[in-house]
């Protein structure tokens, strides 16, 4: 009896909640994010120009199927990644994610048609959905309830911050070496760093246990905890978590729209791949870096404050952008700083919304399907913008974004609650 309690103890002291406790391991998955939003923001400024003047393509819709590809496959692995973390652990799928990754920096470069792009986009679709939904739920697991709100800062924040930051090189390398294959081929030091480093990190499924354990609310008796309870619970019943869904949907339409329209609109306008690299750039940086502040934020007056100042600061982003166009750069500039800092009030604060209201039985499904209304917006925003600009033309498509933002927001502002963690 003795030997097993001695055994026991220092087990029990091992696994502890907490960001400082976890410091380390957190730092690591940090890590492993910025490389998961570098592999996804090389296509940020280069790719919708890869199939005009490479490809020759002459349809809005045509160019930008890479990324309804991209937003399909990626939307669909989140879904299927909550059920999945039941089967595996999470350190497996992050592992499997990276090696669907590998091949995708070499398709871009080299691809030999435009159909092995969109092929491509499949794959990363695939790597984001597994290794950012890993690197976000292992990040929660660590941290517990009490900084939930500062933990997907962070983790978003290392992200978007990556992604921007690639998107202004490539745009950089593009200028001086043309778009392919050079600025693609930074991927291979994303995928080579971002895999190394996940063999190093440690599985988070005894944190998981251990605020289970401590969960101050029982899961009731007979409660549902799988994948389709959850997905109709999260998606529709239940009423904040309805509001927090909806709005990640519009909240990425907007940036699949802004990935294939900005670049095309900015570039009739006079501006070169550097200045398009910069405002492609700054929207995440911004995106990324102002997440920090605003998950703590989100810790302190709540989550529903953030979502609905974002939306409508995200409104008013496209709205500048065609206001100031005469002034291509001052448009595209101040657009990008509303659309990143709306952004970043949105992304935190979003996500902690759902874990606030998911026990954490269920809490990997109910992030799932988040993540995967949330990332369908990717394909809902290019076809709606591949669609609006074949008929309509850019600037339509920029005015259709803002007025459906705004009226997300309000939405947001109806059905979203904020629930303190007991």
């Amino acid at each position: 009896m003795t030997t097993a309690l001695t055994t026991k103890r220092p087990a029990e002291h091992a696994v502890r909640l907490g960001l400082r406790e976890n410091r380390l391991q957190f730092t690591l998955l940090v890590v492993v994010n910025i490389a998961v939003g570098g592999l996804v923001g090389l296509e940020r400024t280069t790719m919708p120009l890869i199939g005009t003047d490479v490809f020759g393509l002459t349809s809005d819709l045509a160019v930008f199927a890479f990324i309804i590809a991209f937003g399909l496959s990626k939307a669909l692995t989140n879904l299927a990644a909550g059920a999945l973390t039941a089967r595996f652990r999470r350190r497996q799928l992050l592992l499997t994610g990276w090696l669907i990754g590998v091949p995708v920096p070499f398709a871009l470069a080299y691809a030999p048609s435009w159909g092995w792009i969109v092929a491509a986009n499949v794959l990363l679709g695939l790597n984001q959905g597994l290794t950012w939904s890993m690197t976000v739920n292992m990040k929660i697991d660590l941290v517990g309830p009490s900084r939930r709100g500062l933990a997907t800062g962070l983790n978003e924040a290392a992200g978007y911050t990556a992604v921007g930051v690639t998107a202004l090189l490539t745009g950089y390398l593009a200028t001086g070496h043309g778009l392919r294959p050079v600025p693609e081929l930074l991927g291979v030091v994303f995928v080579a760093t971002g895999l190394a480093l996940s063999l190093v990190v440690r599985d988070t499924a005894a944190h998981v246990a251990l605020e289970l354990a401590r969960h101050a609310e029982p899961l009731p008796t007979g409660e549902k905890t799988g994948l389709k309870a959850v997905f109709v619970r999260t998606s529709w019943r239940d009423r904040s978590l309805r509001g927090a869904s909806q709005a990640g949907l519009v909240n990425n339409l907007n940036d699949g729209l802004t990935w294939g329209v900005f670049p095309l609109l900015f570039t009739d306008h006079g501006l070169g791949l550097a200045a398009v690299g910069l405002i492609k750039g700054l929207y995440p940086v911004l995106w990324g870096i102002g997440q920090i502040p605003a998950g703590h934020l989100a810790d302190r007056v709540g989550r529903k404050p953030l979502v609905v100042i974002g939306m409508l600061v995200q409104a008013a982003g496209f709205l500048l952008a065609l206001a100031l166009l005469d002034a291509p750069l001052l448009a595209g500039v101040l657009s990008a700083v509303a659309l990143g800092l709306g952004t970043a009030l949105v992304y935190p604060a979003l996500i902690a919304s759902v874990s606030d209201h998911a026990h954490p039985a269920w809490r990997a499904n109910a992030l799932g399907t988040y993540r995967f209304w949330r990332d369908i917006g990717y394909a809902a925003g290019a076809l709606v913008a591949g669609i609006l600009a074949d008929t309509l033309g850019l600037n339509a498509t920029v005015v259709a974004a803002a007025v459906l933002t705004a009226a997300s927001g309000l939405l947001a502002a109806r059905w979203i609650t904020d629930r303190t963690e007991p």
